[in-house]
């Protein structure tokens, strides 16, 4: 039997560096210092939810993509997606 061990989590670059290689759990009441806001959840408790929209029955191939560009709105305005750049980002 082998003396040596391996470690998948320690200590690098002269202890300035925490490695984590393996599971990292954190216990009921455990902090973390300097993380505010890391594990803060959505603004409302839960998932961010979009506003209803309506199925598509679109007919057409331009209908349809109103619909798609629809879409892409409501994720914007729900802060799920970037805002589209100045160049109309190929919707057209």
């Amino acid at each position: 039997m082998s003396d040596a061990h391996n470690t998948r989590n320690y200590f690098a670059h002269g202890g300035s560096e925490l490695v984590i290689g393996g599971r990292l759990t954190f216990l009921p009441g455990a902090s973390v210092e300097g993380a505010d806001g890391l594990f803060d959840l959505p603004a409302g408790g839960g998932v961010a939810q979009l506003p209803a929209l309506p199925d598509s029955e679109a007919s057409t191939v331009t209908a349809l993509r109103q619909d798609y560009n629809n879409l892409l709105a409501a994720l914007r305005t729900a802060g799920l997606m970037a805002s589209a750049p100045a160049d109309g980002g190929g919707d057209g």
